[in-house]
């Protein structure tokens, strides 16, 4: 039976396959779905690298660690995106990594871990954080689109501003949820060490674990480089492709932008997250799903906005309204579920249905000027 690290080695042949339909003009359809594919290990490779150094450094340095390089995959991909001035394909992958990670991977997660274990429990202090942090994010790409709808002839340059300076609030913020995560209230967030440091046996095993990685630390920040260095590559070589591959494949770029490139850039970390559910420990299930949505809320799409004003490719907060809306109902419904810190099976069910349902909204939406 194929195992996750078989598939995910089996896998990175797609790396020299989408380097020679480059270089061999195979076409932009196999172009972008060889690199999309290749992606998908780099990105596994990418997240055991940072665990692997996390170890070694420390639980407060691997946290920052963690914290930076958690969503490196995708914010590589949308950097690429930006720099090709597709600005609203990079909006639309911070609408799908957001909703996917809070109702595809959370709902996975409660329905295939609910299957198992009749009910599950994870801290509801820490979901209401989540949850507070997920209504800011809000109402930061809500604040921004509703002044451009409300204010009419605004200059884009103002609107652009005003975005820097929310970006600046969001990039505050986040720092501060790192402290809080981290250093004031860390033992909320200790679960899943606490269960990792339960199966050491011994001291002498822990110091001899620790040397262990200790050696192979210079290995691991190599592979680091070396795999942020080959997720570069295949993201330039997917965002070239991807208009005239998403034409000849029947997707807007809307539908591409929204499910298929977060799924891309997520799919290592969605696997996590549903494995460890199935173990019943839905704590740090949750860590990563809504983790990861808040990374991408708080620090990924405030980078880009910043990133964007510096190349000269400006990006504001001013959101297509139904990709606002997606993000407000996905919000809402796994708060909802997540609020009283225990999980079954149907609640799973209903987050993806939830999901199911705006995919398919996306998917029928029709083609806007900027996501042709």
């Amino acid at each position: 039976m194929l195992n996750r690290n078989t598939i995910l080695s089996v896998l990175l042949i797609f790396i020299p396959i989408s380097i020679a339909a480059h270089f061999l003009e195979w076409g932009s359809t196999v172009l972008f779905l060889s690199s999309g594919l290749a992606i998908l290990p780099l990105a596994a490779l990418l997240g055991t690298a940072t665990e692997e150094i996390a170890v070694v450094v420390g639980p407060s340095l691997g946290g920052l660690l963690n914290a930076t390089f958690g969503n490196a995959t995708e914010l590589i991909i949308a950097l690429f995106a930006l720099k090709a001035g597709l600005i609203s394909v990079v909006k639309a992958t911070i609408t799908g990594s957001i909703i996917g990670n809070l109702l595809l991977v959370m709902g996975l997660a409660m329905f295939l871990g609910g299957l198992r274990y009749k009910e599950q429990e994870f801290q509801p202090i820490v979901a209401r954080v989540n949850a507070s942090s997920m209504n800011l994010a809000v109402i930061a790409i809500l604040v921004p689109t509703a002044v451009e709808a409300t204010s009419y002839g605004m200059a884009e340059s103002r609107l652009q501003q005003l975005s820097v300076a929310v970006a600046l609030v969001l990039i505050l913020v986040y720092c501060l949820t790192l402290l809080f995560s981290m250093k004031t209230h860390r033992y909320l967030f200790d679960v899943g060490v606490a269960e990792i440091e339960s199966q050491q046996t011994s001291k002498d095993q822990k110091n001899q674990e620790h040397s262990s990685h200790q050696s192979k630390l210079w290995l691991w920040v190599g592979v680091l480089l070396g795999v942020t260095l080959l997720v570069a590559l295949e993201s330039e070589l997917l965002v070239g492709s991807l208009e005239e591959a998403t034409s000849q494949l029947g997707l807007t770029a809307l539908f591409t932008g929204v499910i298929v490139l977060p799924v891309i850039g997520n799919a290592a970390e969605h696997a996590t997250a549903v494995t460890v559910a199935m173990k019943n420990k839905m704590d740090l299930s949750l860590s990563v799903a809504v983790g990861s949505s808040l990374q991408i809320a708080l620090f990924v799409a405030p980078v880009l906005v910043l990133a964007g004003w510096l190349i000269g490719q400006p990006m504001d907060l001013d959101f297509n309204p139904f990709e606002l809306v997606a993000v407000a109902v996905a919000v809402l419904i796994a708060n909802s579920i997540s609020s009283d810190g225990k999980s079954n099976w149907l609640e799973g069910i209903l987050l993806l249905a939830a999901y199911v349902v705006l995919g398919l909204a996306f998917f029928f939406h029709p083609v806007i000027e900027g996501l042709a």
